[in-house]
């Protein structure tokens, strides 16, 4: 619980040191005088969103500390878990903000993160602020509220695991649907293609060949005729290459009796010679190889047309090429069998995950609904000495259409504060001093199921008086008993009176300006105090009679 509060230099607070009781605690003070801006220091301490603007003017840093006792909390793995020091007696948590906008957090002096400090903060005080009464209203208060009630937060885990596998698995299925069905079409022209692929049956270095016997074939007369004169020429009947040669060998082979030198030339020409009768002869079979041949000239052309057909529709620049892509196409179909497989094995996987999803959820439901009768009967029996006598309070727990984060429950708080009213929606009907009543009720039921250290009660009492107020004051003051500290803020006398410990905040000028500072109490200014709640300025003794009465009462 709240042990001391320190603040500087924090809106209108220069400087504020201020010790905390256990039990139950009053603050009061003028509208304007600077209650609500202790709890926004509060709200900074326990983590909430920090804004350079709150710096009071003049200064370059705020800096708000808090002492806490965290003895039989149960805290301790909070702080193993993030590696920080314990001290159960006396651990401090603490903000600092900058002008230039930077802020620095620490528990028990070590730096630790926004997060951090939330996370502890949210299990050190709940500060209820007015504007919360319009959350009693919505179905993620009424949820949160009986999970508490219920402690199912084991069983919840349970199903928030379960529910985030079923959706992380439902998504994954859903995306590989949709890009299967958006392939099919993509698939079946694919196929097609693969398919006036296949169908040619081409073969790599195939093109090469074909373009070579077609100008073959297309210049087949020609070649011939050209290799026919050439052969003629090397060895024809008549005076030919071969023959001039073979004379010229005789004469050579003559000149070498006398001549030594014409022996080399005789062998080398003898060389020359085998050289032209190869030659000769290969031409002289390539032309009697030869012959145009109509179908087979049609058969290359057509090949060839269907190659170069195929080569400009998939835009590729040879047969190699081609079957590259053929390959692509079927690892591509491959790959869709493959995902029809993944797809069967993925609903597989997600019916056996919503199986366990159906399940956590019916064990999250029951543990609601067992929640929601005793709180059913614990809401009505505080509400009738709070001036609802004949309140009907209900929980209604419906079967949600999915299944959300929250689990798979509709929840509606049912109200009725008198005999002829049927039940209907809590926050169409009720008003807002009842609205105040129930809130309370559900807040003690909270604290308890919780065991928060300190709750704080912005003017939960708003619409409320006399009586009624100060049965309030006494369920507050029942909450604070045991090992938790109620603080609660307020306007009414009937509360202030039953206060334990009593804070007044003020406003005081001087030639610095305005400030706001915080005092406690002692039980003769507690008196006065009260009794100006009461009458106003001007204190009669018949306002102080009644404070003491009050107070005397309250205890």
């Amino acid at each position: 619980m709240l042990k001391e509060l320190h603040i500087s230099n924090y809106v209108l607070i220069d400087h504020l040191d201020i010790d905390f009781s256990n039990g139950f605690s009053v603050l009061t003070g003028e509208t304007g005088a600077g209650k609500s801006i202790i709890l926004g220091a509060l709200n900074l301490l326990l983590g909430g969103r920090a804004d350079a603007k709150t710096i009071s003017h003049g200064f370059d840093r705020c800096v708000i500390e808090g002492h806490f006792s965290l003895e039989g909390y149960g805290l301790e793995p909070f702080f193993e878990d993030n590696g920080l020091d314990y001290d159960a007696t006396d651990t401090i948590l603490r903000r600092e903000l900058t002008s230039a906008g930077k802020s620095r957090a620490f528990i028990n002096d070590t730096p630790v993160t926004q997060a951090q400090l939330k996370q502890l903060g949210s299990m050190l005080i709940d500060i209820h602020s007015q504007h919360q009464n319009l959350a009693l209203g919505t179905q993620s208060f009424q949820l949160a509220t009986l999970d508490t009630i219920a402690a199912n937060s084991s069983i919840y885990s349970t199903y928030l695991s379960d529910w985030e596998k079923w959706t992380g698995l439902t998504r994954r299925l859903e995306e590989l649907k949709n890009r299967s069905q958006a392939d099919s079409s993509e698939l079946e022209y694919l196929q097609f293609q693969l398919d006036g692929i296949m169908s040619a049956k081409l073969q790599d270095g195939e093109q090469e060949e074909l373009e070579q016997e077609s100008q073959l074939l297309e210049h087949a007369e020609d070649i011939k005729q050209d290799l026919f004169q050439a052969w003629q020429a090397l060895d024809g009947e008549q005076e030919s290459v071969v023959s001039l040669s073979r004379q010229a060998i005789q004469s050579l082979r003559s000149a070498s009796r006398n001549y030594a030198d014409a022996k080399e030339l005789t062998e080398r020409m003898e060389s020359c010679l085998i050289e032209l009768r190869d030659i000769a002869d290969t031409a002289n079979q390539a032309q009697e190889s030869i012959s145009f041949d109509p179908a087979r000239q049609q058969y290359v052309n057509e090949r060839l047309d269907l190659i170069y057909s195929l080569e400009k529709k998939h835009h590729k620049d040879s047969i190699a090429m081609l079957l590259e892509y053929a390959n692509d196409i079927q690892s591509r179909l491959q790959g869709a069998v493959t995902s029809m497989d993944d797809i069967l094995e993925l609903e597989k996987q997600t019916a056996r995950a919503f199986k366990e999803l159906e399940k956590s959820a019916r064990a999250l439901s029951e543990s609601r609904k067992n929640a929601a009768q005793a709180v059913e009967k614990q809401i009505s029996g505080l509400l009738v000495p709070l001036g609802i006598p004949n309140v009907r309070f209900s929980i209604q727990l419906d079967a949600a259409p999915r299944y959300e984060r929250s689990g798979a429950d509709n929840v509606c708080f049912m109200f009725s504060a008198n005999k002829s009213q049927p039940m209907q929606e809590l926050s169409d009907v009720a008003s807002g001093g009842e609205i105040a009543r129930v809130m309370l009720c559900l807040k003690s039921l909270i604290a308890s199921a919780r065991m928060l250290p300190t709750v704080i009660f912005d003017e939960i009492d708003t619409g409320v008086s006399g009586a009624v107020a100060q049965r309030m004051a006494q369920l507050m003051k029942q909450m604070a008993s045991g090992n938790r500290q109620v603080i609660a803020i307020t306007h009414l006398p009937q509360i202030a009176a039953l206060g334990q410990s009593h804070y007044k905040v003020f406003k005081k000028d001087d030639e610095n300006g305005t400030h706001s500072s915080i005092v406690q109490l002692d039980n003769e200014e507690r008196v006065r105090e009260i009794a100006g709640m009461m009458s106003g300025e001007t204190l009669s003794q018949a306002a102080l009679e009644n404070a003491r009465t009050l107070i005397e009462n309250g205890r």
